[in-house]
């Protein structure tokens, strides 16, 4: 299979410049993935996501509001606001060696307007290929809902400088 194939890939234009787009995604997260739905590794215990914003930074599936503490569900590659951000992806129920890397790329297509690309690859780490399957083809869907909701976030959201 090739490494095209083993990719889930989605775009979606927002109106906003890239910095606003990129401060969405990461600061404001809570704003847009939506509690209640099944995206959580723990849906009952979540408060809400964070990025740690650096590079080495965790991404958290937050379980403690006072803390910030919670499932670590990846870490920061890259960090380069309003241009790209780079993490590691794992579920709470795979094994070590199963992790996968989002990438969030932000880039102006007009003036006041912004393309979002999330990559999603790294799927071989899968190694049991129906797993695999069921994993790329769930994690395509959900990414399309997903976005969908980052782009009506961004439409209610007043920009920033």
């Amino acid at each position: 299979m090739s490494v095209k194939e083993m990719t889930v890939q989605q775009s979606v234009d927002i109106p906003t410049n890239p910095e606003n787009a990129f401060r969405l995604w990461t600061e404001g997260i809570n704003n847009w993935w939506r509690r209640g739905s099944h995206y959580w590794n723990d849906a009952k215990r979540a408060v809400g996501l964070r990025f740690e914003p650096r590079v080495g930074g965790r991404f958290i599936e937050v379980y403690d509001a006072a803390t910030g503490e919670g499932l670590e569900i990846g870490r920061i590659l890259v960090w380069e606001p309003g241009r790209r951000l780079v993490y590691t992806w794992r579920e709470a129920d795979w094994v070590p060696e199963e992790r996968t890397e989002v990438e969030v790329l932000f880039e102006a297509v007009a003036p006041g307007q912004t393309r979002v690309t999330v990559t999603h690859a790294g799927w071989e780490t899968v190694r049991d290929p129906e797993r695999n399957r069921k994993l790329r083809e769930g994690y395509g869907y959900g990414l399309g809902e997903l976005m969908g909701w980052y782009r009506e976030a961004a439409a209610h959201t007043p920009s920033r400088g």
